[in-house]
Protein backbone atom coordinates (compact mmCIF):
# COMPACT_ATOMS: atom_id res chain seq x y z
CA UNK A 1 0.00 0.00 0.00
CA UNK A 2 1.39 3.49 -1.08
CA UNK A 3 2.09 5.71 1.59
CA UNK A 4 0.94 9.28 0.67
CA UNK A 5 2.83 11.98 1.31
CA UNK A 6 1.04 15.28 1.88
CA UNK A 7 2.81 18.19 1.70
CA UNK A 8 2.26 21.37 3.88
CA UNK A 9 1.94 24.59 2.08
CA UNK A 10 5.28 26.50 1.57
CA UNK A 11 5.05 29.36 4.50
CA UNK A 12 5.28 32.97 2.79
CA UNK A 13 7.71 34.80 4.66
CA UNK A 14 7.33 37.84 2.42
CA UNK A 15 4.39 38.73 4.14
CA UNK A 16 5.71 40.53 6.79
CA UNK A 17 8.61 42.00 4.94
CA UNK A 18 5.95 43.64 3.00
CA UNK A 19 4.36 44.89 5.58
CA UNK A 20 7.21 46.74 6.95
CA UNK A 21 7.97 48.05 3.42
CA UNK A 22 4.52 49.91 3.58
CA UNK A 23 5.03 51.14 6.98
CA UNK A 24 8.27 52.53 5.92
CA UNK A 25 6.80 53.94 3.01
CA UNK A 26 3.73 55.53 4.57
CA UNK A 27 6.26 57.35 7.19
CA UNK A 28 8.34 58.51 4.56
CA UNK A 29 5.28 59.98 3.28
CA UNK A 30 4.26 60.82 6.61
CA UNK A 31 7.41 63.03 7.35
CA UNK A 32 7.61 64.12 3.70
CA UNK A 33 4.09 65.79 4.38
CA UNK A 34 5.21 67.58 7.91
CA UNK A 35 8.34 68.80 5.82
CA UNK A 36 6.70 69.97 3.00
CA UNK A 37 4.29 72.15 5.66
CA UNK A 38 7.32 73.28 7.78
CA UNK A 39 8.72 74.79 4.73
CA UNK A 40 6.15 76.58 3.14
CA UNK A 41 5.99 78.06 6.69
CA UNK A 42 9.64 78.51 6.93
CA UNK A 43 8.97 80.24 3.73
CA UNK A 44 6.35 83.01 4.28
CA UNK A 45 8.34 83.63 7.69
CA UNK A 46 11.25 84.93 5.08
CA UNK A 47 8.81 86.60 2.86
CA UNK A 48 7.79 88.51 5.79
CA UNK A 49 8.41 92.34 6.52
CA UNK A 50 11.46 92.82 7.87
CA UNK A 51 10.46 93.09 11.61
CA UNK A 52 12.78 94.92 14.93
CA UNK A 53 14.87 92.46 17.31
CA UNK A 54 12.51 93.15 20.15
CA UNK A 55 9.54 91.71 18.11
CA UNK A 56 10.73 88.49 16.75
CA UNK A 57 9.87 86.87 19.95
CA UNK A 58 6.65 86.94 19.28
CA UNK A 59 6.60 85.20 16.54
CA UNK A 60 5.44 81.69 17.97
CA UNK A 61 2.53 79.32 18.96
CA UNK A 62 1.32 81.24 21.60
CA UNK A 63 0.42 79.19 24.37
CA UNK A 64 -1.07 81.33 26.73
CA UNK A 65 -2.83 84.98 26.50
CA UNK A 66 0.14 86.68 27.17
CA UNK A 67 1.62 85.63 24.02
CA UNK A 68 -1.34 86.12 21.71
CA UNK A 69 -1.44 89.90 22.77
CA UNK A 70 2.10 90.02 22.22
CA UNK A 71 1.65 88.52 19.11
CA UNK A 72 -1.42 90.39 18.18
CA UNK A 73 0.23 93.50 18.79
CA UNK A 74 3.10 92.86 16.27
CA UNK A 75 0.97 91.66 13.53
CA UNK A 76 -1.62 94.48 13.89
CA UNK A 77 1.82 96.87 13.18
CA UNK A 78 2.75 95.32 10.36
CA UNK A 79 -0.76 94.76 8.41
CA UNK A 80 -1.01 98.11 7.68
CA UNK A 81 1.25 97.92 5.18
CA UNK A 82 1.70 94.27 4.50
CA UNK A 83 -2.29 92.90 5.17
CA UNK A 84 -1.95 90.06 2.75
CA UNK A 85 1.17 88.28 3.70
CA UNK A 86 -0.39 88.33 7.62
CA UNK A 87 -3.77 86.55 6.16
CA UNK A 88 -1.24 84.20 4.53
CA UNK A 89 0.62 83.76 7.51
CA UNK A 90 -2.54 83.01 9.54
CA UNK A 91 -3.90 81.25 6.96
CA UNK A 92 -0.90 78.61 6.60
CA UNK A 93 -0.46 78.61 10.41
CA UNK A 94 -3.93 78.02 11.39
CA UNK A 95 -4.20 75.00 9.18
CA UNK A 96 -0.74 73.54 10.35
CA UNK A 97 -1.97 73.16 13.61
CA UNK A 98 -4.97 71.80 12.54
CA UNK A 99 -3.94 69.19 10.47
CA UNK A 100 -1.36 67.70 12.88
CA UNK A 101 -3.43 68.43 15.74
CA UNK A 102 -0.95 70.91 17.46
CA UNK A 103 -2.41 72.94 19.88
CA UNK A 104 -2.70 76.77 19.66
CA UNK A 105 -5.45 77.04 17.52
CA UNK A 106 -7.70 78.87 19.95
CA UNK A 107 -5.00 81.79 20.61
CA UNK A 108 -5.28 82.12 17.00
CA UNK A 109 -9.00 82.06 16.87
CA UNK A 110 -8.55 84.66 19.19
CA UNK A 111 -5.99 86.72 17.16
CA UNK A 112 -8.70 86.61 14.11
CA UNK A 113 -11.31 88.49 16.01
CA UNK A 114 -8.21 91.43 17.17
CA UNK A 115 -7.01 91.65 13.50
CA UNK A 116 -9.84 91.56 11.31
CA UNK A 117 -13.82 92.66 11.15
CA UNK A 118 -15.93 89.96 12.42
CA UNK A 119 -17.83 89.10 9.45
CA UNK A 120 -13.86 87.75 8.11
CA UNK A 121 -12.69 86.63 11.16
CA UNK A 122 -15.20 84.18 11.66
CA UNK A 123 -15.15 83.00 7.89
CA UNK A 124 -11.32 82.54 8.42
CA UNK A 125 -11.84 80.53 11.57
CA UNK A 126 -14.53 78.03 10.15
CA UNK A 127 -13.01 77.83 6.64
CA UNK A 128 -8.86 77.02 8.38
CA UNK A 129 -10.85 74.64 10.80
CA UNK A 130 -12.42 72.76 8.11
CA UNK A 131 -9.67 72.59 5.53
CA UNK A 132 -7.11 71.60 8.38
CA UNK A 133 -9.72 69.02 9.82
CA UNK A 134 -10.11 67.62 6.20
CA UNK A 135 -6.19 67.47 6.38
CA UNK A 136 -5.94 66.09 9.61
CA UNK A 137 -8.96 63.22 8.38
CA UNK A 138 -6.87 62.59 5.38
CA UNK A 139 -3.49 61.73 7.03
CA UNK A 140 -5.42 59.32 9.08
CA UNK A 141 -7.35 57.57 6.31
CA UNK A 142 -4.00 56.93 4.66
CA UNK A 143 -1.28 56.28 7.35
CA UNK A 144 -3.61 55.24 10.75
CA UNK A 145 -6.69 53.32 9.68
CA UNK A 146 -4.97 49.86 8.58
CA UNK A 147 -3.19 50.23 11.68
CA UNK A 148 -6.21 50.54 14.27
CA UNK A 149 -8.28 47.90 12.25
CA UNK A 150 -5.10 45.80 12.05
CA UNK A 151 -5.81 46.10 16.36
CA UNK A 152 -9.36 46.93 16.60
CA UNK A 153 -11.08 45.45 13.72
CA UNK A 154 -13.81 43.95 15.49
CA UNK A 155 -14.68 46.42 17.28
CA UNK A 156 -14.31 49.11 14.85
CA UNK A 157 -16.25 47.31 12.32
CA UNK A 158 -19.06 46.73 14.93
CA UNK A 159 -18.99 51.40 15.13
CA UNK A 160 -18.69 51.22 11.00
CA UNK A 161 -21.92 49.74 10.91
CA UNK A 162 -23.50 51.77 13.36
CA UNK A 163 -22.35 54.89 11.70
CA UNK A 164 -23.77 53.15 8.46
CA UNK A 165 -26.98 52.88 10.17
CA UNK A 166 -27.25 56.70 10.55
CA UNK A 167 -25.96 57.94 7.12
CA UNK A 168 -28.25 60.18 6.64
CA UNK A 169 -27.66 61.83 9.69
CA UNK A 170 -24.04 62.77 10.06
CA UNK A 171 -23.61 66.05 9.14
CA UNK A 172 -26.17 66.85 11.90
CA UNK A 173 -23.99 63.79 14.64
CA UNK A 174 -21.17 65.98 13.04
CA UNK A 175 -21.82 69.79 13.93
CA UNK A 176 -23.34 68.44 17.44
CA UNK A 177 -19.78 66.96 18.16
CA UNK A 178 -18.44 70.03 17.07
CA UNK A 179 -20.29 72.55 19.48
CA UNK A 180 -20.02 70.29 22.33
CA UNK A 181 -16.50 69.49 24.09
CA UNK A 182 -17.72 65.85 24.73
CA UNK A 183 -15.12 64.81 22.17
CA UNK A 184 -11.51 66.62 21.07
CA UNK A 185 -11.30 68.09 18.14
CA UNK A 186 -8.21 65.70 17.29
CA UNK A 187 -9.93 62.58 18.20
CA UNK A 188 -13.24 63.48 16.17
CA UNK A 189 -10.51 64.15 12.84
CA UNK A 190 -8.28 60.88 13.42
CA UNK A 191 -11.55 58.57 14.15
CA UNK A 192 -14.10 59.36 11.74
CA UNK A 193 -12.01 58.45 8.89
CA UNK A 194 -11.71 54.97 10.20
CA UNK A 195 -15.41 54.50 11.00
CA UNK A 196 -16.18 55.50 7.82
CA UNK A 197 -17.09 58.85 8.11
CA UNK A 198 -17.47 60.50 4.81
CA UNK A 199 -15.62 63.90 4.34
CA UNK A 200 -18.50 65.74 2.56
CA UNK A 201 -20.48 65.72 5.79
CA UNK A 202 -17.22 66.00 7.92
CA UNK A 203 -16.23 69.16 6.34
CA UNK A 204 -19.65 70.96 6.20
CA UNK A 205 -20.32 69.52 9.48
CA UNK A 206 -17.25 70.73 11.08
CA UNK A 207 -17.49 74.69 8.84
CA UNK A 208 -20.56 75.00 10.60
CA UNK A 209 -20.15 73.15 14.21
CA UNK A 210 -16.89 75.35 14.78
CA UNK A 211 -18.74 78.81 14.27
CA UNK A 212 -20.63 79.00 17.30
CA UNK A 213 -17.42 78.28 19.83
CA UNK A 214 -15.44 80.68 16.86
CA UNK A 215 -17.73 83.36 17.60
CA UNK A 216 -17.38 83.32 21.31
CA UNK A 217 -13.34 83.12 20.74
CA UNK A 218 -13.37 85.87 18.26
CA UNK A 219 -15.78 88.46 19.99
CA UNK A 220 -12.66 87.67 22.91
CA UNK A 221 -10.50 88.66 20.66
CA UNK A 222 -12.23 92.70 19.86
CA UNK A 223 -11.04 92.79 23.84
CA UNK A 224 -8.07 91.04 23.46
CA UNK A 225 -6.25 93.70 26.16
CA UNK A 226 -8.73 92.71 28.99
CA UNK A 227 -8.67 89.05 29.30
CA UNK A 228 -6.04 87.63 31.67
CA UNK A 229 -7.07 83.80 30.33
CA UNK A 230 -8.20 82.17 28.02
CA UNK A 231 -11.18 80.94 30.23
CA UNK A 232 -12.58 84.03 30.18
CA UNK A 233 -13.97 83.64 26.85
CA UNK A 234 -16.47 81.46 28.79
CA UNK A 235 -19.53 82.60 30.98
CA UNK A 236 -22.10 80.63 32.19
CA UNK A 237 -24.29 82.07 29.69
CA UNK A 238 -22.14 81.37 26.67
CA UNK A 239 -21.80 78.09 27.94
CA UNK A 240 -26.12 77.04 28.60
CA UNK A 241 -26.08 78.99 24.63
CA UNK A 242 -23.90 76.17 23.34
CA UNK A 243 -25.49 73.46 25.42
CA UNK A 244 -28.85 74.63 23.95
CA UNK A 245 -27.61 75.34 20.24
CA UNK A 246 -26.06 71.47 20.64
CA UNK A 247 -29.12 70.17 21.40
CA UNK A 248 -31.04 72.16 18.61
CA UNK A 249 -28.59 70.16 16.21
CA UNK A 250 -30.01 67.17 17.08
CA UNK A 251 -33.69 68.40 16.76
CA UNK A 252 -33.80 67.52 12.67
CA UNK A 253 -32.92 63.99 13.74
CA UNK A 254 -35.33 63.73 16.12
CA UNK A 255 -37.69 64.88 13.56
CA UNK A 256 -36.76 62.88 10.76
CA UNK A 257 -37.01 59.43 12.59
CA UNK A 258 -40.67 60.94 14.30
CA UNK A 259 -41.63 61.51 9.88
CA UNK A 260 -40.58 57.94 8.80
CA UNK A 261 -41.98 56.29 12.03
CA UNK A 262 -45.26 58.32 10.89
CA UNK A 263 -45.08 57.44 7.22
CA UNK A 264 -44.36 53.42 8.26
CA UNK A 265 -47.47 53.07 10.15
CA UNK A 266 -49.71 54.61 7.47
CA UNK A 267 -48.40 52.30 5.39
Amino acid sequence: MNNVIKSSPPINNSIPAQNERIQRRDFLILALIFFISISSLLTIYILFPEVDISEKNAFKIPKTIDDAKFLGNVLYKYSKHHRYIIMLAFFSTYIFLQTFAIPGSIFLSILAGFLYPFPLALFLVCLCSSIGASLCYLLSKLFGRHILLKYFRTRIIEWQRKVQARSDSLLWFMIFLRITPILPNWFINVCSPILDVPLKPFFLGTFAGVALPSILFIQAGQTLHQLSSASDVFSWSSIIMLGSCAMLSLLPIYFKDKIKNFFKKQN
